[in-house]
C-alpha cells in the first residue's frame, strides 16, 4: 500500500479480531520502520514496551475503563519516553558520523536542552507523536489496523510496566485486525480553517 492510500485508509479501530496475530517477522518490521522517525538532534527520546503478558494485558485493561482493545488487538504497545535522554550518553546518537559533525551536534545537544524542563518534556512528547504516527502509517501499510489510545490511568498504567523515573507515557497503540470498521469519520475542518500564509 503506497503511503496516501494508507493515510487515506488508517483509522482508530476499537474492535479487533481476538485470533489475529502479527508474526515476528512483521513486528519486527513494524518496529524497524518506527525508528526511522525522525527526532531532534536525532536523540531518539523513544521507548516501547511491548505487551505480550496476558495477566498484565488484563490489568492495563482495567487502568484504561475496561476498553476491549487493549486485550483483543493483536499487539500493544505503550508508547514512551525518556525526558533525560538529550544528556545520556548524547555522543551515541552521532556514533556513525564523521568526526567534524559529532564536534559540532554533541555539545550542541547539553546547550539547547540544559535548564529547559519545559522544552525537554516537550521534545519528548513530539518524538512519541511522530513515531507514533509512523507505527500506525506502517501497520496500515502492513494490512494492520491501529489505535492510539490516552483514554487510561497513567498513574497505574505507569506501576504496571514500572516506568522509570524521568520517563513519560505518551499513549498506548493497539494494532491488530478489524473486527468492526471504525465510525465514518466525524468531520475535518475546511484547509482554509488550518491552513495559513506567511502567519496569521
Amino acid at each position: 500500500m503506497d503511503v496516501f492510500n494508507a493515510i487515506r485508509e488508517r483509522r482508530s479501530v476499537k474492535h479487533y479480531d481476538v485470533n489475529a496475530r502479527l508474526s515476528d517477522q512483521q513486528f519486527q518490521q513494524l518496529i524497524s520502520s518506527t525508528l526511522l522517525s525522525p527526532t531532534s538532534y536525532n536523540i531518539q527520546h523513544w521507548r516501547f514496551v511491548r505487551i505480550q503478558d496476558r495477566e498484565l494485558r488484563e490489568a492495563l485493561k482495567t487502568a484504561a475503563w475496561e476498553q476491549s482493545q487493549v486485550t483483543d488487538a493483536a499487539e500493544l504497545i505503550v508508547v514512551c519516553a525518556d525526558i533525560d535522554a538529550w544528556k545520556d550518553r548524547p555522543e551515541r546518537y552521532w556514533a556513525d558520523a564523521d568526526i567534524d559533525t559529532q564536534n559540532l551536534l554533541v555539545p550542541m545537544i547539553d546547550s539547547f536542552y540544559r535548564g529547559k524542563p519545559q522544552l525537554q518534556r516537550d521534545e519528548a512528547i513530539r518524538s512519541c507523536g511522530i513515531a507514533a504516527q509512523t507505527l500506525m502509517l506502517s501497520a496500515k501499510a502492513m494490512g494492520f489496523d491501529s489505535n492510539p489510545m490516552i483514554g487510561f490511568d497513567a498513574e497505574q498504567v505507569a506501576d504496571l510496566i514500572k516506568l522509570p523515573d524521568n520517563h513519560l507515557i505518551a499513549m498506548l497503540i493497539a494494532v491488530g485486525k478489524a473486527s468492526k470498521a471504525a465510525r465514518p469519520r466525524g468531520g475535518q475542518l475546511a484547509m482554509d480553517d488550518v491552513l495559513f500564509t506567511n502567519g496569521f
